[in-house]
C-alpha cells in the first residue's frame, strides 16, 4: 500500500487538517509551533535526524574524550544524539515485520526523525501526525532534502481523529507523545487504522502505581511540557479495551538514566534534568516500552 492510498488527501495543500479540537489541543499546537529551546536542533544537527524524545544506553566514555579538550562538548552532543536514536532503533525493532509495500503511521511525529529512520530501515512509506505546523513543515522539507518526500510525509492534524483508512497501517507508534491525550481516544484510533494483526509500539514515562500517586517530581515534568503523564496501568487497560493486547512490556528506566546523568552535565539543560533523574531512581517514574498487536 502507497501513502497515497492511505491518506485521504493526495496534495500538499489538502494535509492541513482543520484546527485542533478541543482548546487544550490548541494550547499544545501553540506550545510546540513556539518551542525554541536548541536542545532538539543542537542534537538534531549531528546528523540530520531530528527526534523529539530521549535517549536509552550505556554512555561510551572514550568517544567523550578528555573534558579539558575545547571538542568535549561537541563529542558531548553527538553521544546524546547517538542515545536517541538508539532509543528508535528499539523502538522500530518491535515494529514486526515490514516490508517496503507497507506504510507506518506516527502518532506525533515532532520533526520527523523516527520517520526517517523507520524508512531507512524498511523501505516502506510513513505517514507522521503533528498539531504543529511548525513541526510538520521541518519534518517534510527534511524529507525532501533526503528525497524520500513521495514515501515519508508529515500531516498537521489531531492524532485522536487521522485521515488515514481503516485497517490500512502496517505498524503505528507513539514515540514519547501519548501524554498529551486521553488514552482510550488514542488507542481506539490505533485501532481503526492498524490491520489486523498490526503492530502498534508505544515508548512513554509513566507513573509507577506502586509509588501510590504521581510524585511531586512527576507533577514538575507535566508542568514543564503542559502535559498529563500516565500509569502504566492506565496503559494496559486502555490497550485491552481497545483490541490492543501486549505483546512485550519492557521497563526502559535503568536505560535511560545514563542519557539524563549525562545530559544533566551539558550545555542544553533546560531546568528539568533533575525532575527526570530523582523520579527515576526513587521508582516513582518509569520508562516503559509496550508493544502490542491489534486482534
Amino acid at each position: 500500500m502507497t501513502s497515497a492510498e492511505l491518506t485521504t488527501a493526495p496534495t500538499p495543500s489538502a494535509l492541513r487538517i482543520p484546527g485542533p479540537a478541543t482548546p487544550y489541543q490548541g494550547d499544545i499546537a501553540r506550545y510546540w509551533d513556539g518551542e525554541a529551546r536548541p536542545v532538539n536542533l543542537r542534537l538534531g544537527d549531528v546528523d540530520g535526524l531530528y527526534h523529539h524524545h530521549y535517549g536509552i544506553g550505556e554512555v561510551d566514555t572514550a568517544a567523550l574524550g578528555d573534558p579539558d579538550d575545547r571538542e568535549s562538548e561537541k563529542k558531548l552532543i553527538a553521544e546524546l544524539h547517538r542515545l536517541e536514536s538508539a532509543q528508535t532503533d528499539v523502538l522500530l525493532g518491535h515494529l514486526g515485520d515490514i516490508g517496503s509495500g507497507d506504510t507506518l503511521v506516527d502518532a506525533g511525529c515532532g520533526r520527523g526523525g523516527s520517520m526517517v529512520m523507520a524508512h531507512q530501515r524498511f523501505g516502506c512509506s510513513v505517514e507522521g501526525v503533528t498539531l504543529s505546523a511548525k513541526q510538520a513543515d521541518f519534518a517534510n522539507e527534511r524529507a525532501a532534502e533526503l528525497g524520500i518526500d513521495d514515501r515519508v510525509r508529515a500531516t498537521v492534524c489531531n492524532m485522536l481523529s487521522t485521515p488515514f483508512a481503516t485497517g490500512s497501517a502496517a505498524a503505528s507508534w507513539n514515540n514519547e507523545s501519548s501524554m498529551y491525550v486521553d488514552l482510550d481516544d488514542l488507542f481506539a484510533e490505533h485501532s481503526r487504522v492498524l490491520k489486523a494483526g498490526g503492530r502498534y509500539v508505544t515508548i512513554t514515562g509513566c507513573w509507577n502505581p506502586r509509588y501510590g500517586q504521581p510524585s511531586k517530581w512527576v507533577s514538575q515534568i507535566n508542568a514543564h511540557f503542559e502535559c498529563n503523564i500516565h500509569s502504566r496501568r492506565e496503559y494496559l487497560r486502555a490497550m485491552a479495551d481497545n483490541r490492543l493486547v501486549p505483546q512485550a512490556v519492557i521497563d526502559l528506566t535503568p536505560d535511560t538514566l545514563p542519557y539524563w546523568e549525562l545530559r544533566a552535565t551539558s550545555s542544553l539543560v533546560t531546568g528539568i534534568e533533575d525532575a527526570f533523574i530523582n523520579s527515576y531512581r526513587d521508582g516513582s517514574f518509569q520508562y516503559v516500552l509496550i508493544a502490542a498487536d491489534r486482534v
